[in-house]
């Protein structure tokens, strides 16, 4: 065995987790179980007392600390999870802990940690400006520094979920889905299943947005992301671990990549079989199955058997900001696959409303928003269930043979986040607009900056905001530039220092706003 593993294997069985942590039910999702055809089984994380599994890791680490370095306390940067694992951990020792947190952070996880008896440090608008500010606080203070991810014994402490997943799963296990960000969670269960049950397979599950494991192994080195989504946060990091990356080489078998769409539809798949929700993190593992078995019934590569057994999903955590359940509500529909969202050209006319239901039959209308916009034709952006994917695209087709103009935005996300609420909104005296949606750090006062920073050179002909409950906030601008400032205009937006997307072209504004 690579003596790495043998050193993984030796930490988790030597771990010190259960002195605060609990061994969580790997239970059963009857519901998604018969909606896929296989066994689906839950391993619990949420269950621990943070709600999360990193209390595992930060525990097991600050239990193996000398006497002088707990004396001198423990620090971490963090803005969720790991932050009240190594809070609760501290309390429960007797040490001192310092957590450094982005001023973005949602105020119930900073009353969660100091409510833990840690020291909060408030800095930065990201988690990256924040782990700068807590270097600076190791090298002033020698406090021993908590890593979230990279650390022998944070994975061990992870591993100790793959020994429970052995114990309760007996001889029927398959493959086991693990939510990927740094890698120590993987690197952990991979690790300690392969070395005693190298035939289940270990698949790892990423936002398409935040994957920089998926990135690395393509790469065959470690990958550094120029910028991260931060919808599933707990896994938003732009580089995996230089201890935990070549574990994950060699123990786990592929990493399935998922939209923020197939979170929420994850979050909903669990709710309906558990009545607990997951944050977008703990969701992960779930839409990562779904999409496995959809993709090629569960046997890609699997080997003998790997269609019979039952497939594990870790939940890694619940700690969801209640304000971000909208959003998930709004989108879990269309991950699932049981909303199709069209822009269909009908006639302007009396009574061509009602010959368009008579088209679509008896399926149900999720969502219509029309507003007069001209006396030839009408576009309306309209919702319908649908059965799958396939069947929305199928629908799409059979609009368009009827002579119904229809384009499907199911994938479009700026028709997502922004045109669904702002149909009806055409202004025939705007000129030379130019559309551009933005991302801003969600913190007080910040949106007052952002329009700040927008005003002055060029008129704001559209603007919509929504507060999903995200450390980024969410913009779709319009703003009136000649042809002769676009230049410029290009400059500044390159200097606003807010990562942005031109949707010009977009074909949500083209019918509904332009």
């Amino acid at each position: 065995m690579n003596p790495i593993l043998t050193t993984l294997l030796h930490n988790v069985l030597t771990s010190r987790v259960y002195d605060v942590a609990r061994e969580t039910p790997l239970d059963p999702a009857a519901s998604l179980s018969r909606r896929l055809g296989r066994t689906v089984l839950f391993k619990r994380e949420d269950l621990q007392p943070v709600f999360s599994f990193k209390l595992r890791g930060a525990y097991n680490k600050i239990a193996h600390l000398t006497a002088e370095e707990r004396r001198k306390g423990v620090i971490t940067s963090s803005a969720g999870n790991h932050a009240q694992g190594v809070a609760f951990s501290a309390r429960k020792l007797g040490l001192r802990a310092v957590i450094v947190m982005p001023q973005t952070t949602p105020t119930i996880k900073v009353e969660a940690v100091k409510g833990m008896g840690a020291e909060v440090v408030l800095a930065g608008d990201s988690y990256f400006e924040a782990a700068a500010v807590c270097r600076s606080l190791v090298a002033d203070t020698g406090m021993t520094f908590i890593h979230p991810f990279d650390d022998p014994l944070v994975i061990a402490g992870q591993g100790t979920i793959g020994a429970e997943i052995l114990r309760h799963s007996q001889e029927t296990l398959s493959a086991v889905f693990v939510p990927v960000g740094g890698g120590g969670l993987i690197a952990g269960i991979a690790g300690y299943i392969k070395a005693l049950r190298p035939e289940v397979r270990i698949v790892g599950v990423e936002p398409f947005e935040a994957d920089a494991m998926y990135r690395s192994m393509a790469a065959g080195e470690r990958v550094r992301l120029d910028h991260v989504g931060l919808f599933a946060d707990g896994v938003a990091v732009r580089e995996v671990g230089e201890l935990t990356f070549p574990i994950v080489r060699e123990t786990v078998d592929e990493i399935v990549r998922v939209s923020n769409d197939e979170i929420c539809g994850a979050i909903k798949d669990i709710f309906d079989d558990t009545r607990s929700i997951m944050e977008p993190a703990g969701a992960l593992a779930v839409a990562g199955l779904k999409s496995w078995v959809e993709r090629a019934g569960g046997s890609t590569g699997g080997g003998a058997g790997v269609s019979d057994g039952a497939l594990v999903a870790v939940l890694s955590g619940a700690n969801m900001n209640f304000d971000r359940l909208r959003f998930v509500a709004e989108r879990a529909e269309v991950g699932e696959a049981r909303e199709a969202l069209l822009a269909v050209t009908i006639p302007e006319r009396p009574g061509a409303f009602r010959e368009f239901c008579a088209e679509l039959g008896r399926r149900v209308v999720t969502e219509f928003n029309y507003r007069l916009a001209g006396r030839q034709q009408a576009h309306i952006f309209v919702g319908l269930a649908t059965e799958s994917r396939q069947d929305g695209l199928a629908l799409a087709a059979l609009l368009n043979s009827r002579g119904y103009e229809t384009v499907d935005l199911t994938d479009n996300e700026m028709a997502k986040l922004h045109v669904r609420h702002m149909v009806g909104g055409r202004a025939p005296d705007v000129r030379h607009e130019r559309l551009c949606r933005f991302e801003f750090p969600e913190r007080p006062g910040a949106l007052t900056g952002f329009l700040d920073k927008l005003a002055g050179r060029w008129n704001i002909s559209l603007f919509h905001y929504r507060n999903h409950g995200a450390d980024f906030g969410r913009v779709l601008a319009g703003i009136e530039v000649e042809d002769p400032d676009l230049p410029a205009f290009k400059a500044f937006l390159d200097a606003l220092g807010y990562p942005y997307v031109v949707e010009d072209d977009n074909p949500a504004y083209r019918y509904f706003l332009s």
